[in-house]
């Protein structure tokens, strides 16, 4: 059976674990936060303590940015939430790492823009 893009997605979220925004805000110092959008979408703003690793690079970039640039020892285990800005690359994405052997990774339900349509903050990329 095709699946349009929107039903795959679908059928990705029921895989998934989503977090609100309130989550991530309660827990936002207690994870890597991977913003997954293009770099052109980030002149709007990202998340405060997020990372850009864009959606076409994620796989081969990730092990490196966790080990080589925050240091993380149990890389499998480390909790990770992904973002964009609608929530389906995240979601995408999420459903990617778990596959390459990722436990603890979840998306922001939503994206950025239900992020910001719940009143929480973005700031510049550095």
């Amino acid at each position: 059976m095709l699946l349009t893009s929107q039903q795959f997605v679908d059928v990705i979220k029921e895989k998934i674990i989503e977090i609100s925004p309130k989550q991530l805000s309660e827990s936002a110092d207690e994870v890597v936060l991977i913003d997954v959008r293009e770099p052109q979408e980030l002149e709007g703003g990202i998340i405060s303590n997020s990372y850009p690793i864009p959606r076409g690079t994620l796989e081969m970039n990730i092990i490196a940015y966790l080990v080589d640039t925050l240091k993380v020892e149990d890389v499998s285990n480390a909790p990770i939430v992904l973002y964009c800005r609608s929530g389906a690359r995240s979601a995408l994405a999420t459903e990617s790492l778990k596959r390459m052997g990722f436990n603890n990774v979840s998306s922001l339900k939503g994206g950025i823009a239900q992020w910001s349509s719940a009143g929480y903050p973005l700031v510049e990329q550095s």
